[in-house]
């Protein structure tokens, strides 16, 4: 058979589809410490579960979501009490020199709770407001500009974030009617698309007739359907220039929730969308809250955004890999990795980009070792009970014997240390 020939439209498709689309440019915003938008790196928050009235449970969880990697987290702000514990909690955290960003959640009071509580309204980085629930009929201006004028008074970032699920209904009927009387009228999805879009525009246009500035604002319309939240965002962002917050609202349990919302949040990232992700997942009773923060994480990472932990290649399994030793193994340097992140971010910057590889038998062991900077390739079924070890592409040793897992866990802090420690920290220790 002859070999075909491309064209130069075909040569170079590939290369014009490979990586991420330009960013989609917003404008820059700080919350707290955290820049949002304007160019920065994509910033992971999340959210507690706890009654923020409960100080030691919300200081707890905050902490916890902060060491896992959130860098901007959300509390709930729903009653007098839960007011008065926001300063003692900033308190509390920045004694454990936890000093991530916090964002008070706010539903029908939030007005009524800033005015009464003005060490919370201070001790806050952020203030989220629903458009569909800020008030109603003759309060909703009233009650959002007393909510905005708090934020410009203290100098804060307001999120305005839009909700299918608690959509403006006055907004909503009258796109449903204007719909209904078009020549041409769309089907319902796209009014409540519509809806969420306009409530977050109008809402922040208005935000800035009160005299919020544009770079205290950023916008978010969520929907829990993955199709519907793509087509929500790339008009949002069509129309605007304000900082975007991602999220897929009720994106459910397990896998569930985690593949929903890496679709959705993750095209939207391909085409330069987004500013600011949090994945709101349900976790299993008693579970971690941190993995929402973790599969964030995974996400960007993944993808090439950002670099939070090194990445483990390790071979899936098959009908060549009986043994179970490279499942253990790459289980146990994974877990082992996770849980020293917090020392060697510290001890050891930019390790962040280590890549390691524990493959299963000498199909693919081999090459996808020379491509990680620390590689093992294990033996198969039938094959030498052997280990080659390859260390910047180049094989650098073999390892047998009952003591493999721990001689390699060696070989990678030896890599780790020699690349990553500071220059005279054994000196001047």
């Amino acid at each position: 058979m002859s070999a075909m020939s491309l064209s130069s439209d075909e040569k170079t498709a590939p290369e014009a589809l490979a990586g991420p689309a330009p960013r989609h440019r917003t404008v820059g915003v700080r919350v707290g410490s955290v820049m949002v938008g304007g160019g920065a790196p994509v910033v992971v928050q999340s959210m507690t579960n706890t009654d923020t009235a409960d100080v030691d449970a919300t200081v707890a969880q905050v902490a916890a979501l902060a060491r896992a990697g959130s860098e901007i987290v959300r509390i709930t702000v729903d009653r007098d009490e839960a007011a008065a514990a926001v300063p003692k909690i900033r308190e509390r955290l920045d004694r454990l020199g936890v000093t991530v960003p916090l964002v008070g959640d706010f539903h029908y009071i939030g007005h009524q709770l800033l005015a009464d509580h003005p060490a919370c309204a201070e001790a806050l980085d952020k203030y989220r407001i629903n458009p569909g629930n800020v008030g109603f009929k003759d309060k909703k201006d009233r009650q959002f500009s007393a909510i905005v004028e708090m934020a410009i008074k203290h100098g804060k970032a307001v999120r305005i974030g839009a909700n299918w699920g608690s959509l403006d209904q006055e907004l909503l009927t009258h796109l449903m009617n204007e719909n209904a009387a078009s020549a041409s009228p769309r089907d319902m999805r796209w009014v409540t698309r519509e809806a969420m879009i306009q409530s977050a525009l109008l809402s922040a246009a208005r935000a800035e007739e009160i005299g919020l500035r544009r770079d205290r604002i950023i916008l978010s319309a969520k929907v829990s359907a993955v199709q519907d939240l793509i087509a929500v965002y790339q008009e949002l962002a069509l129309r605007s220039d304000y900082a975007i917050h991602l999220g897929l609202t009720e994106a459910g349990m397990g896998s569930k929730g985690i593949v929903a919302s890496s679709a959705a949040i993750g095209i939207l990232l391909q085409q330069g969308i987004g500013d600011t992700i949090r994945y709101s997942l349900t976790p299993e009773p008693g579970g971690d809250r941190t993995v929402e923060v973790k599969t964030a994480q995974e996400l960007l990472q993944t993808m090439g955004f950002r670099t939070f932990v090194p990445l483990v290649a390790a071979c899936p399994g098959c009908g060549r890999t009986t043994s179970s030793v490279f499942q253990e193994l790459a289980r146990d340097i994974q877990n082992w990795i996770s849980s020293s992140m917090p020392e060697w971010r510290r001890q050891y910057p930019g390790v962040e980009g280590l890549n390691v590889a524990v493959m299963g038998c000498i199909v693919n062991g081999p090459g996808e070792s020379k491509h990680a900077h620390i590689g093992i390739s294990l033996p198969g079924t039938g094959e030498q009970p052997a280990a080659p070890v390859f260390i910047d592409g180049r094989k650098a040793m073999t390892l047998r014997g009952p003591t493999l897992a721990q001689d390699f866990q060696k070989i990678v802090l030896d890599y780790i240390e020699k690349n990553y420690g500071h220059p005279g920290r054994d000196a001047a220790e």
